[in-house]
């Protein structure tokens, strides 16, 4: 590839990050993003593993822990806020030991990464991808706003709803499919939260309502099961108020003060929790990269897995500059290694977070309290982290209850195996007759 000139779309967090590490590699990186600048909007995300090697090789890594949260708990509480369960946070899916992993605001994050990388890239705020007309040579761009240039690459860093994928690969519609679940976020200022390292969570059947600590302040976090809205736009602000306030009417605990600031906010943050799959990220001298070629899961993966991706993309086409569809090719095999047991993760982050079922609340508080006391006992939560036959177990089955056989409920007989595994690492004895009766 002679022309080295790449147009990435895109500058949450996978955008900024390949942009500076294309132009360490000696591409000439630009960055186009619809937004007039940083978003603050969006749930805290989590920089673990892979992306906690990237941010320290970019020397971020001090800077992203002086940002982060510091939450440290989960409380599930009922609706007259009296804690009924909860864990240390360590304990969920994918926390690693050590201390490494950073829990930090989406915002703050992006923030840092622009900031890291903008004297090494070109960035064209507010404006956006008219079109593109690739050949063998090079990409043809036009822009919303700005002049048509013609690049060596492009890559699409946007989202679930990627523009640069509806164009060069097709329609939304082929490629995400809903995943049985809206979520929704807003920040709420003001005085701290009274509990400034515990995340305080209120579940319903199919309903999670949750106010999350920030530094300073403290976001308000919800997510609910539903089918498919027609014609859905995740645009409509209005319609997105209407479906939340439809969803928790008749809430106890804090709802009726969060709906409230719902309809009069202007920084909300709504979407359907959706999985984006694909059988190739590349198409000629275009590429995706980040939620808008593998949306993942409800665990704060996705700013990881983005982060760890565009490292990855920027060292292959480094490694090959004259051969792309090499670079492309050699980036997705690898990177899908990470990707695809994540994306299969969806159905144990709803189970944990949104339990469809009475019962499957009771079961997740019980098995939470379990987890908790094992963590202590074993003096790590990593060994308490859910594998793919722990879990969840899906599909309903029968088992002994007292001299009766019963009917469980699927989520209870997902959770029923870590109360299992967790009273024996704790040598405690749990009656589960409540969980699964009446």
């Amino acid at each position: 590839m002679d022309d080295k000139t790449v147009l990435i779309s895109g500058a949450g967090i996978a955008g900024p990050t390949l942009a500076y590490w294309l132009a360490r590699h000696g591409f000439r990186p630009t960055v186009v993003e619809l937004a007039p600048g940083v978003r603050s909007s969006g749930s805290p995300v989590d920089v673990r593993g892979p992306a906690v090697a990237v941010a320290e090789r970019m020397g971020i890594a001090r800077r992203l822990r002086e940002a982060g949260t510091d939450v440290t708990d989960l409380w599930f509480v009922n609706a007259e806020g009296r804690r009924t369960g909860g864990l240390s946070l360590g304990a969920l899916p994918g926390a690693a030991a050590g201390g490494r992993d950073v829990e930090i605001g989406r915002g703050d994050l992006a923030a840092i990464l622009q900031e890291t990388s903008r004297d090494h890239a070109e960035f064209l705020f507010g404006d956006s991808i008219a079109t593109i007309d690739q050949d063998e040579h090079g990409v043809d761009v036009t822009f919303r706003h700005a002049p048509p240039r013609r690049f060596g690459l492009v890559i699409g860093a946007d989202g679930q709803h990627s523009t640069v994928r509806r164009q060069v690969f097709g329609p939304e519609s082929r490629f995400v499919a809903h995943a049985g679940l809206y979520v929704a976020t807003l920040p709420l200022g003001g005085a701290p939260a009274p509990h400034p390292r515990t995340v305080v969570a209120h579940n319903t059947p199919g309903r999670m309502v949750a106010v999350h600590p920030r530094r300073g302040d403290s976001l308000a976090f919800f997510a609910y099961r539903a089918a498919p809205v027609p014609d859905f736009d995740h645009r409509d602000a209005d319609a997105h108020k209407r479906l939340l306030g439809d969803a928790y009417a008749g809430g106890g605990w804090r709802i009726p003060e969060l709906l409230e600031r719902v309809r009069t906010t202007e920084e909300l943050y709504f979407d359907a929790v959706s999985r984006v799959r694909m059988d190739r990220w590349s198409h000629g001298r275009t590429a995706l990269l980040g939620d808008a070629a593998s949306s993942v899961s409800l665990f704060g993966d996705g700013s990881t897995l983005a982060m760890a991706g565009a490292y990855t993309l920027a060292a292959e086409l480094a490694a090959s500059p004259e051969d792309h569809a090499g670079a492309f090719r050699r980036y997705e095999e690898r990177h899908r290694r990470l990707v695809d047991p994540k994306q299969r993760g969806v159905e144990r982050a709803a189970a944990m977070l949104v339990p469809a079922t009475r019962a499957g609340i009771v079961a997740r508080n019980l098995a939470s309290r379990v987890w908790s006391a094992a963590a202590e006992k074993r003096g790590t939560e990593k060994q308490l982290a859910p594998g793919p036959r722990g879990l969840l177990r899906w599909g309903r089955s029968r088992r002994p209850v007292g001299n009766h056989q019963c009917v469980i409920d699927p989520e209870v007989s997902s959770l029923m195996t870590v109360i299992a595994q967790g009273a024996a690492r704790t040598q405690k004895t749990i009656n589960v007759t409540s969980v699964v009766s009446g």
